[in-house]
Order: C-alpha cells, then sequence, then structure tokens
C-alpha cells in the first residue's frame, strides 16, 4: 500500500532542521546572509559526519533571525509534514536560536510559532505541540537559562523540556539543574541518549535527569540490562532509523536495531529528526521499515499508538488525536 496517506504521529523532529533546504536558500537571498558550505551542488544539505551536520545545522539557521520567519518556518514544516500523513507533531524549539535565551524576545518567537501552528490545524488539519530544547554543547548554564524561558511558558502547548546537541560534550547529570526547574513547572522530559553515547549513557539519562522517553536511545540493544529496564520503567525511545543510516550508526534499516528493540518489549517510535537533512520524510521511513521487516498496517498502527500514548499533550488532545487514528 502507499504509506502517504496513513495516518502517523511523529514525536522526534528539530524545528529548524526540517526546514527545507528551498526555504532556506530563499530566506539567505532576501537577507544577503552569506551561507556557503551548507548546501550540495544539487541544492540539499551537505555534511560528513555528526559533528560536520551540527555546524551545518546552526550555520543554516543564521538566516532565521525574526518572529516572522519562525512564522514562515513552521508553516513550511508542517505543510511537510501533513503531506506525509504526520496528524499529531512535536518539535523541539530552542530558545538559543529563538531570541538568545532571553525571555521577553522568547515570547515573542513562541507567539508566532503557535500562530502559524494553529493556521496549520485549521488549512492542513496537523496538530503540533513544542517541547523546548536546551543545546548540550553550549554548556549547562545555557541550558538553566534555556530551562527558565521553558518554564515561563509552560502548558497547554509548551509541554516538554529536553535535550539535542553533541553527546560527546560533558554528561547528562551536569544538566540536571535544568531538568530539575523543567520538571517543577511541569513539564514532561525527554532527552538525546544512546545515539553516540552508547547504552550508559540511557542508563545515565534516566538516573540523572528521570526522563519518561529517550531520544534515539538504539545503543540501549548492546546491553541486555538496559532493555531490561526499559521494558520495566515503560520507557519510550523515540527512534529515527533514517537519521542513523545517513549519519553511520548504521549500514541501513535491515540492520538498525529498531524491530529487535521492538521484539523484546521495548516501546519504540519513529521519527525523522531532520528530515531534508537526512533525505528522509515519515513516508520513506515507513516504506524502508516495510521493506526491512515486513512491518504491515497492524504493525504501523500499533507504533502510532505507543507515540500518541507517550505524547506530551493534554488528555483532551491525545483522545482527539486517537480517534483519528481509529478512523483511518
Amino acid at each position: 500500500m502507499s504509506w502517504k496517506t496513513f495516518p502517523k504521529v511523529e514525536l522526534h523532529l528539530h524545528h529548524e532542521g526540517a526546514a527545507p533546504p528551498a526555504f532556506i536558500r530563499g530566506l539567505a537571498k532576501e537577507k544577503s546572509v552569506n551561507i556557503s558550505g551548507v548546501f550540495a551542488e544539487d541544492g540539499s544539505y551537505v555534511f560528513t559526519d555528526f559533528v560536520h551536520f551540527l555546524s551545518v545545522y546552526e550555520a543554516a539557521t543564521q538566516v532565521l533571525k525574526t518572529p516572522e520567519d519562525y512564522h514562515r518556518l513552521t508553516l513550511a514544516v508542517l505543510e511537510q509534514s501533513a503531506a506525509n500523513g504526520v496528524v499529531y507533531s512535536e518539535t523541539f524549539l530552542s530558545p538559543d536560536f529563538c531570541g538568545n535565551r532571553d525571555l521577553s524576545a522568547w515570547r515573542e518567537f513562541l507567539h508566532a510559532i503557535r500562530e502559524a501552528a494553529d493556521q496549520a490545524e485549521r488549512d492542513m488539519g496537523i496538530t503540533l505541540r513544542g517541547i523546548v530544547t536546551c543545546v548540550r554543547h553550549f554548556g549547562p548554564d545555557k541550558a538553566k537559562q534555556t530551562a527558565r524561558c521553558a518554564a515561563e511558558t509552560a502548558g497547554d502547548w509548551i509541554t516538554g523540556f529536553g535535550m539535542g546537541g553533541d553527546e560527546g560534550q560533558g554528561r547528562q547529570g551536569d544538566f540536571a539543574y535544568a531538568f530539575d526547574m523543567a520538571r517543577e513547572a511541569g513539564l514532561r522530559l525527554t532527552t538525546h541518549a544512546g545515539e553516540w553515547g552508547g547504552p550508559q549513557s540511557v542508563h545515565d539519562a534516566l538516573d540523572d535527569l528521570r526522563v519518561e522517553r529517550i531520544g534515539h536511545g538504539v545503543r540501549a540493544i548492546e546491553d541486555p540490562a538496559l532493555i531490561e529496564r526499559l521494558v520495566a520503567e515503560n520507557i519510550v525511545l523515540e527512534v529515527c532509523p533514517g537519521s542513523n543510516v545517513a549519519l553511520g550508526l548504521y549500514p541501513d534499516v535491515a540492520s538498525h536495531p529498531i524491530a529487535r528493540l521492538r521484539d523484546a518489549g521495548v516501546k519504540v517510535t519513529v521519527s525523522t529528526d531532520d528530515p531534508p537533512f537526512f533525505h528522509s520524510t515519515m513516508t520513506q521511513e515507513y516504506e524502508q521499515l516495510e521493506q526491512a521487516f515486513g512491518w504491515d498496517e497492524e504493525d504501523f498502527a500499533a507504533l502510532n499508538r505507543s507515540a500518541i500514548d507517550a505524547a506530551f499533550c493534554t488528555e483532551d488532545t491525545r483522545a482527539r488525536i486517537i480517534k483519528r487514528l481509529e478512523s483511518q
């Protein structure tokens, strides 16, 4: 079957990382910003490895300067998601890029993003919620400022807090203060771990940050005791197979551990991470998983139910999205 119209839930999406290359190029031209080195000859983003990817990502964000830029970005991102059947999405938003962690500026950016999200829900039928995300390689002090922005805007739209960035910088526990601030504000928690940091980084995230979801987490497959812990503690993994393959963590989707993790009883979900960087869409993720593991509609329906059950949204929103998933 064609997976394009199959209703999907996506939990792991970086807002700037989902920017279509044509959108960033157009904005750079409008603003006369030189972003040479960001694109390949065919117009796609270009990078050599994970650390280089992070630097290209941050170079591309140079053109996103104003709330209006983020309003336009949000519409462009949600148009792509909705075109691939996504009915509910959570996006990682960084006050680091939206106002340099200044609370009043962050509120202006957030207002513009929410306005665009509301418009997309009316026009495209896709629901968006925000997870404020600190950037690991910017350090713990800036993470505290980011957490303050999150805590001050927590509610029914900013519903979570997390951490992305270079897993090679510092330890999960270095950021415990920021996560405690977010928790006290009622935000639900996730963090990137078990991608480049190995299984111990997942243990550290659970012990030191007390998160309920893990971004990626796929290296858990290397530690049987960790797999047992994930199952026992009902921890959900935000798995991004196409991203892991594109960055060289696994040679192909058939070698990816998502099916083994699922068979072991771990709750896994499927997302794109930074889709244009990794030449992926949610439709392509489904197609590749079907090809690699023979998954069918029942399998993907179960994955989406795990995802909406783990979503950082209100119960009213969850019930509404479940109805949409069940009406497929």
